[in-house]
């Protein structure tokens, strides 16, 4: 479905319900959509096209990650005219996606189950063996069984008639205890195996609290394959059992099935329905937490996946304190422990039991030093040695390593800002719609439909520092080498920070004036029109970034030059001042980290970027192969 920026909400809610197979209930109060399946609008601020592979599942379209030649999704800020503010996203976009809870996911999976049973003719015990044997795909069951029932059934452990037989017997041994009992103590699987109801009992306790492989019980003798139907959980578990077996039940339909799964914020117990045919994996879940639906991690789009894993696994590592040993200590030419050095004079002696004393430039024994090698500030030796050129390789070492770590704190730093900054404003904005819109709408004689602007604002920041956020991941992993694409990116990025500095600092401190004013203002239309504006120059600032990342900056001909136009500012992320240290640029630290870094006689590890010399096979830092 096609947005467009000028629909009206309520046609194309109206429009969403008549198009979508699945029954849902969406409406302007939270509450109304406790009992229903919710098609949920999210914070997302892209439209595009999506391939789909042969099984019908969303693949990636990231024009960097593929070779497809998808169309390049748009970055749409929409439009709210609706009057829902309980909510932290409070605009209507339709989404390819629907909020499961509990109730929603019984409902689906009684009718599948219903589905097949009806189909197949068989009972409902047997369909929801079925149905969880092949992963709750209702095609491939059908499939499966019109092309080999008796396969199927062989497969599955549906028998239809019973191995062995005991027509006019009134009592059976049991084939576990082998105690014999009257018939009515006697339970048989569809194979008809007698066993007696205690010893039921301990075997289906022991399978349900070994785990989920109860779904796929089977006869307790060794030769029988009969599958064990939730008829006999029911009849023969205890109720703790039962209960256990009923959630394993209700999460495999989740867990096994590939278009479904369960939202990974700590403690949400919603599920999310992907729909096939979405430009993006972003993902909104009713508790308000948002995530890629390829890679569950946080919502990271225009960035890919195989990046922001990446840039985790950086963020967790040991890699950067290896460097940051390598950089600011040496070892201790006795025991090899690092040794940090961060004031006083030369004589260092080593922690107990080594106890070594030596000298920190040249690493001697001290011994041989004293006031005819230089006293204790300085060292002869050192210098001579290192005009010999024997310090050189480990002191270019220990420079690239520093090198490197200032590379990557500039990046993280950044990144960590934007994020913290995006979670202000996420707190910001759930003040100004719970609170502060009232009472800006008493001060100013104005209905609050009419300061929605404000909203929208704020809405604008928070995707914004989203997106600047993971900028910065994908602006550590550019190759140093392809200097006019670093250059573009740069400029990009630079731009749209600077506009987002100035819708936040306008967003945030000159509506002040406004919530702090006794009457309405004269100047408020000012204000109305000057927010509104900077929030359209700065949606099309990061509509200008997102495009080119997820072009993977195509923009850039072969020979270094930019084929759009651009203007004239400088291409660094100069940008205003704001709170905590946004007005930071990016060009300066990575263009003179990496200058430092660029030689040809070294080659920069893709796993945690310390830079080799050239003829070593395997990093010396985290021990990857080249």
């Amino acid at each position: 479905m096609e947005s467009e920026d000028d629909f009206d909400m309520h046609d194309a809610h109206d429009t969403h319900q008549n198009e979508t197979t699945t029954t849902t209930n969406t409406t302007n109060n939270n509450n109304d959509n406790e009992d229903g399946v919710v098609s949920v609008e999210d914070d997302d601020f892209y439209s595009g096209d999506e391939d789909d592979d042969e099984d019908g599942e969303a693949t990636n379209a990231f024009a960097f990650d593929s070779d497809d030649d998808a169309d390049v999704a748009d970055y749409e800020f929409i439009d709210n005219d609706s009057d829902d503010s309980d909510d932290v996203v409070s605009h209507r976009y339709q989404q390819s996606f629907t909020i499961l809870s509990e109730a929603d996911i019984h409902q689906r999976q009684e009718d599948d189950i219903m589905r097949i049973s009806t189909v197949l003719s068989i009972s409902k015990v047997a369909a929801s063996i079925l149905l969880r044997y092949y992963n709750w795909s209702v095609s491939k069951v059908h499939d499966e069984w019109f092309a080999d029932e008796e396969k199927v059934r062989r497969s599955v452990g549906l028998l239809e008639k019973p191995v062995v037989e005991y027509p006019n017997a009134r009592e059976l041994t049991c084939g576990i205890c082998f105690e014999t009992y009257p018939c009515d103590r006697i339970h048989t699987a569809a194979c008809g195996h007698p066993f007696c109801s205690s010893c039921w009992a301990g075997y289906i306790s022991t399978a349900i609290n070994d785990g989920p492989g109860c779904l796929m019980l089977r006869c307790p003798d060794p030769s029988c394959g009969a599958a064990v139907g939730q008829d006999m959980i029911n009849v023969l578990a205890s109720d703790e059992d039962k209960e256990k077996y009923s959630r394993y039940f209700i999460r495999s339909y989740i867990e096994d099935n590939r278009k479904t799964k369960w939202c990974p914020a700590p403690g949400c117990d919603y599920a999310v329905d992907f729909i096939v045919g979405s430009g993006s994996y972003d993902v909104t879940c009713r508790c308000s937490y948002s995530f890629c639906w390829n890679c569950t991690e946080e919502a990271h789009r225009p960035v890919d996946c195989g990046t922001v894993a990446k840039w985790i696994l950086k963020n967790s590592a040991e890699s950067e304190n290896m460097n940051w040993i390598l950089a600011n200590s040496k070892p201790c030419p006795k025991c090899k422990r690092p040794i940090e050095k961060n004031q006083g004079c030369m004589h260092i002696t080593c922690t107990p039991p080594c106890k070594f004393e030596f000298c920190w430039l040249c690493l001697g024994a001290w011994s041989d030093h004293g006031e005819r090698t230089g006293g204790f500030y300085a060292c002869n030796r050192y210098e001579t040695a290192k005009q010999e050129g024997v310090y050189d390789e480990a002191e270019k070492r220990r420079e690239m390593a520093k090198n490197s770590l200032e590379r990557y704190t500039h990046y993280y730093e950044r990144w960590a800002t934007n994020q913290s900054s995006r979670q202000k404003a996420l707190a910001d904005l759930q003040q100004m719609q719970t609170v502060h819109l009232e009472k800006l709408s008493d001060i100013q004689c104005q209905p609050e439909s009419q300061l929605k602007f404000i909203t929208e604002a704020w809405l604008q920041i928070v995707e914004c520092r989203r997106v600047l956020k993971w900028t910065y991941a994908y602006g550590y992993y550019l190759s140093e080498h392809e200097h006019a694409k670093r250059q573009f990116f740069e400029y990009l990025q630079g731009e749209a920070e600077s506009g987002l500095e100035r819708l936040h600092q306008c967003a945030e401190k000159e509506l002040q004036v406004y919530l702090n004013a006794e009457g309405p203002s004269k100047d408020f239309n000012e204000f109305r029109t000057k927010l509104a504006g900077l929030t359209s120059v700065t949606r099309n600032y990061f509509e200008n970034l997102v495009r080119a990342l997820e072009n993977g900056l195509s923009d850039v001909d072969s020979h270094g030059a930019c084929s759009r136009t651009t203007s004239s500012k400088s291409l660094g992320g100069g940008s205003s001042k704001g709170r905590g240290g946004r007005g930071k640029g990016t060009t300066s630290k990575s263009s003179s980290s990496s200058r430092n870094i660029d030689d040809s006689s070294h080659w920069s590890c893709e796993h945690c970027t310390f830079a080799n010399f050239k003829s070593a096979t395997i990093c010396q830092m985290c021990h990857q192969r080249r």
